[in-house]
């Protein structure tokens, strides 16, 4: 059970850091912790949630509290359940794109604001590590289900404003994705690779972030006429994009596109993630928005767009969080809002994104260190204090060609470089320049 209590979530391997009775004793903690007395809980296809959705089930009523069963369903659908069906607590049974052997839970408050290791998961593994439950119930709470389906469906519906048809190539990988395309049926239409439930992922990892994952995807596009290729993660909580000549577009690029197609029928703070490129910006404050910088990470994110009443967000990791889908991430919004943008263009996707490849960027660098990364951090500092110096996450400095951003990782160390330049050769030269002192 050690280690599974992450920043984001709970999260080990099925049968050996994660069983029943650990699940159990997490409904039970969830329960204590949290005082919810209506938890919406859904599941995705892995073949071991089922016995996990029941034995967190178990642990759950046991304290009183009402289970809501949306069986297996997206997380973005999970999300909008808990805020559509008056819960005020919910639990997505997913280990997003881990391998097939993983599993975990994703924990929310009512309104489907996100319990953190900073707001609550340290003190679920406390009571669950501690035995510290509140007592049972006198009465058990029910079970219940419900199909949310539907409903997403009719949310979903009335932001499309496509102007002509749309056709897509989609990469399911087998997951979740398969329900949470269900929202875009008679609004686009596309072809779809491995679109057999399979929790054992068998064709690929269930991760766009990994370039390797989206050979299938451009395959596909460049042998079909296609408006641009779609990959979704494990949960469908993140959805990677290729244009139509199967290019890779950098997700930052796609925040820049959603926000447009967002802004497009109302003003407000549109946040991106602090290692977009500066052409994020620039296209939010064209389209008439408030661009506002985020730091990295779903939690930290959907408190800075709830502080501020934002509209829409977008992570350099594919996730993409829309306060029509109580502040949290919906793929089928972000795939939508692409479709939207494209149909009313007399142009390729490919070159609707051209003018936003005008900055040249490191794309994100790890390094190992050997000492303390804190210490690298206090050196970035000194060695940059001629630049505008601001630490949202980690440390950032712009100057007027060129900006970079460092951070530590929270569990080993390592050090996460982005960089990005007005050409490429002082891209390269300042990034070989940050480098050395990271290095050294």
């Amino acid at each position: 059970m050690a280690g599974i209590f992450k920043a984001y979530d709970i999260r080990g391997i099925y049968g050996k850091d994660l069983t029943e009775e650990v699940a159990y004793r997490i409904g039970r903690a969830f329960v204590t912790f949290v005082g919810c007395k209506k938890v919406v809980v859904a599941r995705d296809i892995r073949p071991h949630s089922e016995p996990l959705f029941a034995a967190l089930a178990k642990g759950i009523t046991e304290q009183g509290a009402d289970v809501i069963d949306i069986g297996h369903a997206s997380t973005p659908m999970s999300y909008f359940a808990n805020g559509t069906l008056g819960a005020d607590a919910s639990v997505m049974i997913t280990a997003s794109h881990n391998p097939a052997e993983w599993n975990g839970f994703k924990l929310c408050r009512a309104q489907a604001v996100p319990i953190s290791g900073a707001t609550g998961i340290l003190d679920i593994e406390r009571i669950v590590t501690e035995g510290t439950f509140a007592p049972k119930a006198a009465e058990p709470g029910k079970i219940s289900a419900y199909d949310i389906l539907p409903q997403y469906v009719k949310h979903v519906a009335q932001f499309a404003h496509l102007k002509r048809p749309v056709h897509v190539a989609i990469d399911f990988a087998n997951g979740m994705g398969i329900w949470e395309v269900q929202t875009l049926k008679g609004i686009i239409t596309w072809d779809g690779l491995f679109e057999t439930p399979d929790g054992r992922f068998p064709n690929h990892e269930a991760n766009p972030l990994h370039h390797a994952t989206l050979k299938d995807l451009q395959e596909k596009v460049r042998k079909g006429r296609y408006a641009f290729g779609v990959a979704y993660d494990g949960d469908a909580d993140r959805a990677g994009f290729v244009d139509e000549k199967g290019e890779i577009i950098p997700m930052d690029l796609i925040t820049a596109l959603v926000a447009q197609d967002v802004l497009a029928t109302r003003r407000g703070v549109i946040f991106y993630d602090l290692r977009s490129s500066w052409v994020v910006k620039e296209v939010i404050a064209a389209a008439g928005g408030t661009p506002m910088m985020s730091r990295v990470g779903h939690a930290f994110i959907k408190q800075q767009m709830r502080e501020h009443n934002a509209l829409f967000a977008g992570e350099l990791s594919g996730h993409y969080y829309f306060k029509d889908n109580f502040t949290a991430e919906s793929s089928a919004l972000a795939i939508l809002s692409l479709a939207n943008i494209v149909s009313k263009s007399d142009k390729p996707l490919s070159a609707l994104i051209a003018p936003l490849r005008k900055y040249f960027a490191s794309g994100e660098i790890n390094t190992h260190v050997s000492r303390d990364p804190q210490a690298i951090l206090d050196e970035l500092r000194k060695k940059y204090t001629d630049g505008h110096l601001f630490e949202l996450d980690g440390v950032s400095v712009e100057y007027p060609d060129w900006w970079f951003n460092v951070r530590c990782s929270n569990t080993e160390p390592l050090v996460r470089l982005n960089l990005e330049a007005k050409t490429r050769a002082a891209m390269e030269a300042k990034r070989d320049e940050v480098l050395a002192i990271i290095r050294k």
